[in-house]
């Protein structure tokens, strides 16, 4: 019964990820908010610093913006590679280098990495953008594929599926304790995402990490108000899996579109880290903001396998999890436990949609197309298993980022989906899953 659950779910959530539309995602945005200006008036621009892979400044390159294909403004790089364009207004913007002018070795490290699309200026901000350069030159693996794009690749994908793994472990946790396929469990992690923006910004001006801290406070109540107030009556009054998978569903819609009333449609980006200076390590290059939330990711992965196993509501979880009716007999508190996992599972989503955000952007949809992934990372690690969440996720994320050696980005969380497609017809159980799991 579980498994055909599960593949009518799929095919349900294939449908929807095929309607909403496939993110343009990927790491390359590549665009970062920069600070206004005090003392001139309020006036929209993009700007930015043109550096060669040794971090040296090139000058004379041209820098074009566009806006539905009309060109607002063309500039050149001065000696120290800065450029800035005024713009007629707030907007999403297209910028493009000219790689012409690029000194012999140098050019773009990714596939049409010259031309951002989709740089949202804020009204009167002074948008910052990147254009990553690498050099020419390439170290050809077999088959032709440069190795040092695979290795950029894998650590690309490494910290995407650490991202994905924290917040599928509490979607993992609520199905194994409860049997609920939490559709809603994607919006936690907009809200956590939401809520940091809002406590680091005006007016609260807190610094990220206090803020996303607080933001796994306000995840874990948001998700434990809804245990005690809506799911926990759902299931004293005997309502089935497919009556409570409803509801998740129309929860996600509400609280989607009541964030997008609070938060608006328009990307954002969190006021520190936002640009950085990356790391270099041998053809592998990463910032260190995103080479603490790739350490930060498995330090909390590793926190919950200790509390699993270590302690006495991680035990209690575990039971739980195994059989509902044997845990209750044998004296465990099982409404207690269920609570406490809701709240974990809230926080972690939280913290998960605070690391999301600052590695790419905060939007009203980001917990739906992250909710892709974290399912087909609890499919694929296996049913129930917090374990296999994880494993699962970093997976996923490899897929995702090493299938755009071949296919377009805009195709990555595609490969991602089909991975948990055929793990369905193959491996009902998933990785580290067990076949009586599978009805």
């Amino acid at each position: 019964m579980t498994a055909r659950l599960w593949a009518a779910f799929a095919a349900v959530l294939l449908g929807l990820f095929l309607g909403v539309g496939l993110p343009a995602g990927s790491p390359a945005a590549q665009a970062a908010p920069a600070s206004v200006s005090a003392s001139e008036e309020a006036a929209e621009s993009v700007q930015g610093t043109v550096r060669d892979p040794d971090r040296e400044p090139l000058e004379g390159i041209t820098i074009t913006v566009a806006q539905d294909g009309a060109e607002v403004g063309s500039t050149t790089t001065d000696a120290e590679g800065r450029w800035s364009v005024p713009l007629p207004g707030p907007g999403a913007y297209t910028v493009t280098l000219d790689v012409s002018g690029l000194p012999e070795g140098v050019a773009p490290t990714t596939e049409d990495g010259e031309v951002l699309d989709d740089v949202q200026v804020r009204p009167g901000a002074s948008q910052g953008v990147i254009f990553q350069l690498g050099t020419g030159e390439t170290e050809q693996g077999r088959g032709g594929v440069p190795v040092g794009r695979v290795l950029q690749l894998v650590v690309d994908g490494i910290k995407f599926g650490a991202i994905i793994a924290i917040t599928a472990v509490g979607l993992s946790l609520v199905f194994g304790t409860t049997k609920l396929i939490n559709f809603a469990h994607g919006e936690l992690v907009t809200i956590g995402a939401v809520a940091a923006y809002f406590l680091s910004t005006s007016p609260g001006n807190l610094p990220i990490i206090l803020a996303a801290v607080l933001a796994m406070v306000v995840g874990g109540a948001v998700a434990g108000g809804f245990e005690v107030t809506l799911w926990r009556p759902l299931r004293r009054r005997g309502a089935g899996l497919i009556q409570m998978f409803i509801v998740a569903i129309g929860l996600s819609l509400l609280l989607r579109h009541l964030i997008l009333i609070v938060f608006g449609s328009r990307r954002q980006q969190y006021d520190e880290y936002s640009l950085q200076t990356a790391l270099t390590f041998g053809p592998v290059r990463i910032t260190p903001r995103d080479l603490i939330i790739t350490v930060l990711a498995f330090a909390i992965m590793i926190a919950v396998a200790v509390m699993l196993q270590r302690t006495r509501i991680g035990t209690a979880m575990r039971a739980v999890n195994d059989n509902r009716d044997l845990a209750e007999a044998s004296g465990i508190d099982v409404q207690r436990v269920v609570l406490v996992v809701w709240v974990l599972g809230g926080a972690l989503a939280a913290i998960g949609g605070v690391f999301f955000g600052l590695t790419q952007a905060i939007y009203s949809e980001m917990g739906f197309e992250l909710l892709l992934l974290m399912f087909a990372g609890v499919i694929l690690g296996g049913l129930g298993s917090a374990y296999g969440a994880m494993l699962g996720s970093v997976v996923i994320g490899l897929v995702s980022q090493l299938s755009t050696l071949w296919f377009p980005a805009s195709l990555a969380y595609m490969w991602a989906l089909l991975v948990m497609i055929i793990v369905l017809l193959v491996r009902p159980q998933g990785i580290l899953g067990r076949r009586e799991r599978v009805g």
